[in-house]
């Protein structure tokens, strides 16, 4: 199959390669300010609740019994009497999380900033909408180009799944 000389999209009917995200200075610079936030009395090492503050806070959810066992049972060190996160281990562990949260749940929030009537779809208004609030400068026909070529059954509509593969799309392992 061409790559498209319109879009520099070329989506064939096979998968995708995901792009890895990775952890940049500033997602580092976050992941250290949080823990020390989160570690109370400057202990140098974070303990059970300690873990829980600092996964609400980077996270902004408050993470189950199970999930803060399993981080304290596979990371966990003694320092004293006491079981605590050290912050090399947390580094390790928040970096991970950080890399696998983000992407599935940008392109949510992107496709759900997209579809303004909650439909679960987007038609060609929803993008060109999109388009001509972020990059007014680009032509209507490139944009509907674009739909079309994400529109990958025809059917006049970009589904969630079209939406994630576009998202996901590697040109660099297909060209």
């Amino acid at each position: 199959m061409k790559m498209s000389t319109s879009t520099g999209f070329q989506l064939g009917s096979y998968g995708y390669s995901k792009i890895k995200r990775s952890i940049t200075k500033e997602d580092k610079h976050l992941l250290s300010v949080v823990f020390h936030e989160a570690d109370d009395r400057n202990k140098g090492f974070l303990t059970r609740e300690d873990v829980k503050v600092a996964i609400a806070e980077l996270f902004g959810y408050k993470p189950s019994k199970y999930e803060v066992d399993q981080i304290m049972n596979n990371y966990g060190m003694r320092f004293n009497s006491v079981i605590g996160l050290s912050l090399e281990n947390y580094m390790i562990i928040m970096s991970d999380k950080l890399v696998a949260a983000d992407e599935d749940e940008n392109i949510r929030h992107t496709f759900m900033a997209f579809d303004t009537n909650c439909r679960g779809f987007l038609a060609v208004e929803d993008l060109q909408r999109a388009f001509s609030q972020v990059a007014p400068h680009i032509p209507n026909h490139t944009v509907q180009t674009c739909f079309r070529e994400l529109d990958r059954d025809g059917d006049g509509r970009i589904s969630y799944k079209d939406f994630d593969f576009m998202m996901k799309y590697d040109t660099k392992s297909h060209i």
